[in-house]
């Protein structure tokens, strides 16, 4: 393992191991001093490289972990920091090439109320502290390792160094492991700019180069509800009448309009909302985050943090009661159905409702992307690789060039089609 260090932002080295140990020893290198490895995307205070913590036994490093921080795992033949490889449920050391089996996640999959959690969140209850950076480019809330003071925001790639700020939030009840891996995750990003329309011809080329891909957790809410709706609204009844009309030779002719006959209807619905997912991120776009579905929310694993072990991620920036504000839209269309359903006839109306909400149960959990941004002409382009199934959403260029030959060639074939309809 070759190692290079930064000292007041001149860079020394590389150095072995060894080496950096006998720096040390004498006083040359400070345990402050930034180091740097082969294959690694950040800078990290000497004092943390694998081989050389005083606290790198598993014991002490899990010790380390509930203090604060997320916990990692030493390798036993180097010391290096084991990451999970995805769909192997395995870990491995990238620096020695051992393996070993993943922890087996316990326990259920749980749902909490959700009263009661605001309440125990404004104790200062049940959250867990995380090391945790703002990126000052596009405000994200990055996840650090122990130690950590340098690195690469996982949404926009901008660098920081800074120290982390410490915050109590809650701890994910649950997880889905990422199953496709990297070089997959690049062929599916392939594939779709392949098959993206009006796509400038350079930019499959340039699909062909797409290499860095981040490996990252975003957290979402889950949410059940119980909801009972009252509503006052109008049935329409279909009838038809006969109307008379000249045509346009002079003739007197004969018609069936349909009409609504409107009656005054109210009542109450039920309907049961189970696990409404929401982003608990605003980082990423919205729209894109949301096409990623669906997920396989059944295959839910219990928190494991060697899930997290080699990935990034985002603490939530919108709060348990702002997620379940949004999960209200989402249950609307559903709820208004059910009341044109509870309605009948052959048009309704619905002039107010009024929605109440109980038995409300939520989750906290983290769901795998494949992350990456490209520049074509001079812009940058975000998207995500949902790393369950595969789906990729995001920013794309447009041939306006391609999309006006398009339209043109469109007209010509509606004129074509027009002239020989007169010739007739």
């Amino acid at each position: 393992m070759q190692i290079t260090i930064n000292r007041d932002g001149e860079n020394f080295g590389p150095y072995s191991l060894e080496e950096v140990r006998d720096l040390l020893a004498n006083g040359t290198l400070k345990e402050t001093d930034l180091a740097h490895t082969e294959g690694s995307e950040n800078w990290t205070p000497v004092s943390t490289l694998p081989g050389l913590q005083s606290s790198g036994t598993p014991e002490a490093k899990s010790a380390q972990s509930k203090e604060g921080g997320p916990t990692t795992f030493p390798c036993s033949g180097c010391g290096g920091d084991l990451i999970y490889s995805p769909g192997a449920a395995k870990m491995e050391c990238p620096y020695c090439g051992a393996e070993v089996d993943c922890p087996t996640p316990t326990g259920e999959v749980l749902e909490h109320d959700f009263e009661s959690q605001l309440a125990s969140l404004e104790a200062n209850a049940t959250t867990t502290t995380v090391s945790q950076v703002t990126c000052n480019a596009c405000g994200a809330e990055n996840h650090l390792e122990a130690n950590q003071t340098s690195g690469e925001c996982a949404f926009c790639g901008t660098p920081f160094v800074q120290q982390p700020k410490e915050a109590n939030v809650i701890k994910p009840q649950a997880l889905l492991p990422f199953a496709v891996t990297r070089d997959e995750g690049i062929g599916h990003f392939r594939e779709w700019i392949n098959g993206l329309w009006f796509a400038p011809n350079k930019l499959k080329h340039f699909a062909r180069d797409i290499q860095k891909l981040k490996g990252l957790y975003l957290p979402h809410w889950t949410y059940d509800s119980d909801t009972t709706t009252d509503y006052m609204g109008q049935r329409g009844v279909a009838y038809y009448v006969s109307v008379s009309y000249t045509d346009s030779d002079g003739n007197r002719r004969t018609r069936q309009e349909r009409r609504i006959r409107w009656y005054p209807a109210s009542g109450r619905v039920w309907v049961k909302f189970d696990d409404i997912l929401v982003p608990a991120s605003d980082t990423l776009p919205r729209e894109y985050v949301d096409e990623l579905e669906p997920w396989d929310l059944p295959a839910l694993t219990p928190y494991e943090d060697a899930f997290l072990s080699g990935f990034q991620s985002e603490s939530y920036t919108v709060d348990l009661r702002g997620g379940f504000d949004i999960a209200k839209i989402k249950m609307e269309p559903e709820i208004e159905e059910t009341i044109r359903w509870d309605i009948g006839g052959d048009e309704q109306r619905i002039h107010h409702k009024t929605t109440y909400y109980s038995d409300i149960t939520f989750k906290y959990i983290l769901l795998p992307v494949w992350i990456s941004a490209y520049r074509f002409k001079d812009k940058t382009y975000q998207f995500l690789v949902n790393a369950r199934t595969g789906e990729v959403q995001g920013e794309r260029p447009w041939s306006w060039i391609k999309i006006t030959l398009a339209v043109l060639a469109a007209l010509a074939i509606i004129g074509t089609i027009i002239y020989f309809a007169n010739e007739k």
